[in-house]
């Protein structure tokens, strides 16, 4: 039993090993920061900074276990999507969802439950989720972003 338990620990071993040569995952840079909203407060600036900005700008933080397969292409999936659903660094390209930020921070939706436990910055008071909320309907509201200029 004891000699089925150590062969099964070594293919263990051996397959988190070879999972870190395959090569998907972050390249430790960051894309050029083009253009932020034109934020209506510091404050709002500092909130979305600290709650949103891993996943929605080319600001990511990237943490010592973003480099350990398969952590990092979960991370990295993570990033790419968030991205790609709204990026507040790249402000000069059409932001479709960035009138739903409000409403996501109101219903519990964003930062992702998930996301929180590994990022304390991340947890707002509730006197902070209601100043990003204020904060985001005036910045990002439905007259704000590239697409409704």
């Amino acid at each position: 039993m004891l000699g089925t338990s150590m062969r099964i620990l070594k293919w263990v071993v051996l397959a988190a090993i070879l999972i870190q040569l395959i090569p998907y995952g972050h390249t430790h840079s960051n894309p050029a920061t083009i253009q932020e909203p034109a934020w209506d407060s510091p404050q709002t600036k500092d909130l979305v900074h600290r709650a949103c900005f891993d996943c929605h700008s080319n600001q990511t933080t990237w943490p010592w276990y973003s480099n350990v397969a398969p952590i990092s292409w979960l991370l990295q999936r993570d990033v790419n999507g968030g991205r790609s659903h709204l990026n507040f660094t790249e402000w000069d390209r059409p932001q479709k969802h960035a009138k739903d930020v409000a409403e996501q921070v109101k219903e519990g939706e964003m930062p992702p439950w998930f996301y929180r436990p590994m990022h304390p910055a991340s947890k707002l008071t509730d006197a902070e989720k209601q100043a990003l909320i204020e904060g985001a309907e005036k910045t990002l509201g439905p007259q704000a972003g590239p697409e409704k200029q």
